[in-house]
């Protein structure tokens, strides 16, 4: 490939990328069918600015699965291993099992030999270990129970490629032939240059990396790790190419030694951004290579492969996720995210076919079946995401308003989380009565179990309103962490109870703005007071005295309130509140500048309690 050739596609590709996926996410169909559609869009079958460069591009894509499965490794220490030993084995192991064994016999009833049938069975057992977690984490779902099941098995089947590339050679319809590595290999002697690798790697992993990883550490270089840690992972790569193996294996089994390595997570900081653009362009490169001619020769033989291998799947998982426990939306969930042919099926049958365990006609409609299960993954999940997921969802049981036994509180407090216990606790302790409303039933009834009296009610309906005494009440604290929710209820309070004064909480400075331009008495931003406090903090362990950072402060707090205020009336005019935020920074730096030329020669001993403490001990 010419450079000019070169720089033309990587600009096709991460134009693609960059267009593509943010519509994708936009959509809710996720970074991963963003990808895969537009390597379809831009590949041989879409506008035909990809595909010529052919294998080139698709052994460089592979690189970000495996980058994937190093890191996957390194996640892995054996002491969680262990924890998790019977979801791996059993869930894992039967996903396998009872996959290869179902799509084998679907095989040998089209017509293949039993040999060619376990093989295919065993690889299309396979899920993809890319779209599978990256799926999974981009909807925050990697932690629950769907989830962490989907991560044994697509674990265990992970390892299993171990055992399969050693079984492969032993089915082979032509004996002693070429892998495409090196020299011709008897199958016995390839299954036993599996296990010879993987051994090296786990003992060169355990014994000789670490000290490698402590000099590389000592020259304080963060660039050479990083180009040590790709080091490691290209040379792993290469040496199990080399003999023929998957390099992605390799690099688990490496990923699984270091966990315990004390370098490990410079390692996966350092691959990460690696890891997820290559990531990506494997999945471009996967729609770019779906072929679609193919498609249009053999229509229903590819689309009833496809759905075929899909139910298959989809039978097993779901069987296995009820006989394991798992509720219906979680077994559902865990379902649709593993249905699909995974990535180290592209590996396997390249493997297969030069081991002659396959014949490449049956190869190319195979990897044709198994692009098109995972571009069908993400819709799946979609699927199951909006239409399924909401039939097992549990309703909320409607509760109706408590009845308010009380409405000559002079307070009424909406919203009783963090922030309003503090204004409320504040307000009984000196013994000024409070009528509490919160719309969130488990809170009411976790605080009635401490003895506090409140009641469930929105306090955005004015009937609760009423009910609660706004009519005679004297302040309205408005403490619900919903800001649309806290304006509506302020303008609520407004309308019907004009001499009712009210003190709100702010979220942000935002929020702020569109509280004061309603007319609230009172605003609090809700982490202001702390965080001026810590600052007050900051600046006494950079050796200010105490009362000199308090008044810091204090001059901060005026100087913000006011440009609060005033800031909040300039709405609408992005370039003029950017120009007067700037100089109210401005104007704040110099009247700090200058209380400090008044106060640099003071060497009064105004109060320090650190120091009077120091005195006091000494």
């Amino acid at each position: 490939m010419h450079d000019e050739s070169l720089f033309l596609q990587a600009f096709i590709y991460l134009a693609a990328a960059v267009v593509a996926v943010p519509i994708s996410n936009r959509l809710g169909l996720g970074s991963v069918l963003g990808y895969l559609i537009a390597g379809v869009v831009i590949g041989p079958f879409g506008l035909r600015l990809v595909g010529q460069e052919g294998e080139d591009v698709m052994h460089f894509a592979e690189f970000g699965v495996v980058m994937l499965l190093f890191l996957v490794g390194l996640e892995l220490q054996p002491s969680r291993l262990w924890r998790l030993r019977l979801p791996i084995l059993g869930m894992g192991g039967l996903q396998v099992l009872a996959t290869a064994l179902l799509v084998a016999v679907l095989a040998i009833a089209t017509g293949l030999a039993w040999p060619m049938a376990l093989a295919v069975g065993l690889i299309l057992a396979m899920s993809s270990t890319a779209i599978g977690l990256q799926s999974l984490d981009e909807k925050g779902l990697a932690k629950t129970e769907a989830g962490q099941s989907a991560f044994s098995v697509l674990l265990f089947q992970d390892i299993a490629v171990i055992p399969i590339l050693a079984i492969l050679p032993l089915l082979a319809y032509e004996k002693g032939v070429s892998t495409g590595h090196g020299p011709e290999l008897n199958p016995w002697l390839q299954a036993l240059m599996v296990i010879a690798i993987v051994t090296g790697i786990i003992i060169g992993g355990r014994f000789l990396m670490r000290p490698v990883f402590r000099v590389i550490a000592a020259t304080r270089l963060r660039e050479v790790f990083t180009a040590m840690a790709l080091l490691l992972v290209i040379g792993i790569a290469l040496a199990m190419q080399q003999v023929g193996l998957s390099p992605a294996l390799g690099t688990f089994v490496a990923g699984v030694v270091l966990a315990d390595n004390e370098y490990r997570h410079e390692l996966e900081g350092d691959i990460a951004p690696f890891k997820g653009l290559l990531l990506g362009l494997f999945f471009l490169t996967v729609g770019a290579s779906i072929d679609f001619r193919l498609l249009l020769e053999r229509p229903w033989l590819i689309l009833g492969l496809v759905l075929a291998l899909v139910v298959a799947k989809l039978a097993v998982l779901l069987a296995l996720g009820r006989g394991f426990g798992l509720p219906w939306s979680q077994t559902l969930l865990f379902a649709f995210a593993l249905a699909q042919g995974g990535e180290f099926a592209f590996v396997l049958f390249s493997f297969a076919g030069k081991a002659k365990v396959l014949p490449d006609a049956l190869t190319a409609v195979l990897v044709a079946v198994v692009a098109f299960s995972m571009l069908l993954t993400p819709l799946l999940l979609i699927l199951n995401d909006r239409w399924l997921q909401p039939r097992f969802a549990v309703p909320a049981e409607e509760r109706q308003a408590d009845g308010i036994d009380t409405s000559d509180s002079p307070v009424i407090i909406a919203g009783f989380g963090r922030f309003g216990q503090i204004v409320g606790r504040l307000l009984l302790a000196n013994r000024c009565p409070i009528t509490v409303l919160d719309h969130s039933p488990t809170q009411i009834d976790l605080l009635r179990r401490f003895g506090w009296k409140v009641f469930y009610g929105d306090a955005g309906r004015l009937d609760l309103l009423e009910a609660a005494g706004a009519a005679q009440a004297r302040l309205l604290v408005v403490a619900v962490d919903d800001p649309e929710k806290a304006l509506e209820i302020v303008a609520l309070a407004h309308k019907h109870f004009p001499a009712l004064a009210i003190l709100a909480r702010a979220q942000d400075r935002r929020h702020a703005y569109a509280l004061i331009r309603q007319g609230v008495s009172v605003i609090r931003r809700e982490t202001f007071g702390s965080a001026l406090e810590m600052g007050i903090d900051a600046l006494k362990l950079l050796g200010i005295r105490a009362h000199r950072a308090h008044r810091i402060a204090h001059t901060f707090r005026q100087h913000d309130e006011a440009a609060l205020q005033e800031m909040a009336r300039l709405e609408g005019d992005d370039a003029v509140v950017i120009a007067r935020s700037r100089q109210l920074t401005q104007d704040l730096e110099q009247l700090l500048q200058s209380d400090g030329d008044n106060t640099a020669a003071d060497n009064d001993q105004a109060w320090d309690v650190a120091a009077r403490q120091g005195l006091s001990q000494g």
